[in-house]
């Protein structure tokens, strides 16, 4: 084996790897479409994946994993801080020397009679001032498969990296796919990252959630960047101007439809246009003019695949529909191709479930697809990809928005009153459990930034790091901070906002604001549209009706406000000074 780069730091790190792990085989992956090709063929003669019908679905695949191993899992997913406060209270902390003592003792000699093959991998455009390097060893053609769509992998990876010893560790050993010794840990301090016993994507794509958003928040924290669980999209109005937005929202409040929002008719008439920079992720940093910048550190789309269809998000779903690799759905035997539940309304009756079991989905009780299961699509697949996509200095950001799923209390759209105020307006992210999660209905979680399980140190010290960014920049230069609230109902239960392709319209009214071209009424929360400001051309709805759901209803506001406070309680000395500021002067206005 010839090895891709000199760096004595990997080179050294991973001789000491190939002695615990014990490979029969080692390979570096240099990211050639032959070496790709040649590993898909390896994957589909082992039964390890499927190869689909090449004239529907060309280059695309089907791969299952154990049905014990279809979701991240949070409880066994550490932050391994050398002290136990840095972890904060929100996160499972191991001490780091306990936990690579336990790992490694679960990975030794588990590679034996297989292969390890070693993933130079860019975050990022490669060389891209934002851009940081991972190197995973693995033993799984999956995951090295699925890292080649979701990052930029391969040997000009390492050139970039040259000598420095600034990349991020990482080793993934599937072992015996055991539930009972399957960890995820992050060691921010040293760079590294370790899964064992786990074949599933979050578990195992460890440029994902574990590298992009655990770790690179704390680099971030120690560098004066951000890295920030949101979609990137950019508005075009139709002269041509692009403004772009960063958003986040908690899982199942439609962040994938929104970073590839097609715009209602009369929009789209006018020339108006969304592009897609990103669907997950941000790494957002200064420009030398003094704004913030944002990349998409991924290069593919790891998205859910039950609900996605032509009318929920056409977008997505052609991007799936070639060089894709789909996990977990069902397999239509008449066709080859693939199916699951929300794709459309006939699901084949001569099929494999996602447990590899013969399935006809007109009459059986069971899913065709498991609930999680998921895509790898490559990001140039998007029909609305941006052209600023692969932009090695990213996009000007001009607004940042959060979001969550409120039934009663949060209007359709408010805008902080300033940076800080919007950190506190991130910092009380909830939405309510819907029957699908848990048996409670209705109970408020929070979701502070959409990153409670990806934030990889305190979370007290991450808001305070977020008011510091907001010290370094001129309030003018400023993104401006809003939060969204798509899920409103009326008594009965129904919405009461259509959502979809309309939330353009909601976010018209943002970039309107950000402009300085929209007026706002001031309440005791922050600043709301008139209605007679959000366009509703073409909408079966009325300016009365909208301003139903551009209400601040002071009683529970008042109730939200205890939540709030005992949410802050747990983070103790590390919650900003700022926020329980931001929380007096919420309840001052209440009381107004």
């Amino acid at each position: 084996m010839e090895n891709l780069t000199s760096n004595k730091s990997v080179l050294s790190w991973l001789d000491e790897k190939i002695d615990l792990l014990k490979p029969s085989k080692i390979v570096w992956i240099d990211g050639s479409e032959e070496q790709i090709a040649a590993l898909k063929k390896e994957a589909c003669e082992t039964g390890e994946m499927i190869k689909l019908n090449e004239e529907l679905l060309p280059d695309c695949y089907l791969h299952r994993t154990a049905e014990n191993d279809v979701a991240r899992v949070e409880a066994r997913t550490l932050i391994c801080s050398r002290e136990e406060k840095d972890a904060g209270p929100t996160n499972h902390w191991m001490d780091p020397q306990k936990a690579y003592k336990m790992l490694y003792d679960i990975a030794a000699g588990s590679y034996e009679g297989r292969t390890m093959y070693i993933i130079p991998y860019s975050m990022g455009p490669v060389g891209s001032p934002f851009s940081k390097i991972g190197i995973e060893v693995t033993d799984s053609i999956y995951v090295v498969l699925n890292m080649n769509i979701m990052t930029r992998v391969g040997k000009n990876v390492l050139d970039a990296l040259g000598d420095s010893n600034d990349w991020v560790r990482g080793l993934h050993a599937k072992c015996n796919v055991d539930p009972e010794n399957r960890w995820i840990c992050q060691f921010p301090e040293d760079n590294t990252i370790i899964s064992v016993n786990s074949a599933y994507g979050g578990n195992v794509l460890l440029g994902k959630k574990c590298f992009a958003l655990r770790i690179a928040s704390y680099q971030g924290k120690n560098e004066m960047w951000q890295a920030e669980h949101m979609l990137i999209l950019g508005l075009q109005n139709p002269q041509g101007e692009v403004k772009y937005i960063c958003a986040a929202f908690p899982s199942a409040c439609g962040k994938t439809n929104l970073a590839m929002l097609i715009p209602p008719e009369g929009y789209a008439k006018k020339g108006y246009k969304v592009w897609c920079v990103g669907d997950d992720i941000s790494w957002i940093r200064k420009g030398p003019d003094g704004r913030l910048y944002a990349i998409n550190p991924e290069n593919g789309f790891f998205g859910v695949a039950p609900g996605t269809n032509m009318k929920s998000n056409p977008n997505a779903l052609i991007s799936t529909q070639k060089g894709t690799i789909f996990t977990n759905v069902a397999l239509n035997l008449d066709n080859n191709t693939v199916w699951w539940e929300g794709l459309d309304k006939n699901p084949p009756t001569n099929a494999i479930d996602w447990k590899g079991n013969p399935w006809n989905g007109q009459e059986s009780e069971e899913k065709g697809a498991h609930p999680n299961s998921r895509f790898t699509a490559p990001a140039k697949n998007c029909p609305c990809i941006s052209p600023e996509f692969e932009n090695p200095q990213g996009v000007p950001i001009s607004a940042i928005v959060f979001g969550g799923r409120r039934a009663k209390l949060t209007p359709l759209v408010y805008q902080s009153r300033d940076w800080n105020n919007g950190v506190f307006v991130g910092s009380i992210m909830a939405s309510e459990t819907t029957a699908a999660a848990t048996g409670a209905v209705g109970v408020v979680r929070r979701d502070p930034m959409a990153m409670l399980p990806f934030c990889g140190y305190d979370m007290g010290d991450y808001w305070q790091h977020w008011i510091d960014i907001g010290k370094t920049l001129d309030p003018e230069k400023a993104p401006k901070i809003f939060n969204v609230n798509w899920f409103r109902k009326d008594d009965e239960g129904n919405f009461l906002w259509p959502g979809f392709g309309d939330n353009l319209r909601v976010l018209d009214w943002i970039i309107s604001r950000c402009d300085g071209k929209a007026d706002a009424q001031e309440t005791a929360i922050g600043y709301l549209p008139y209605a007679k400001d959000i366009n509703l051309e073409g909408l079966d709805m009325t300016e009365a009706e909208l301003d139903k759901i551009l209400d601040v209803d002071k009683e529970a506001w008042k109730e939200e406000a205890k939540g709030i406070e005992e949410f802050y309680a747990q983070f103790g000395d590390t919650l900003p000074e700022e926020l329980k500021h931001q929380l007096s002067v919420l309840k001052e206005n209440l009381d107004k």
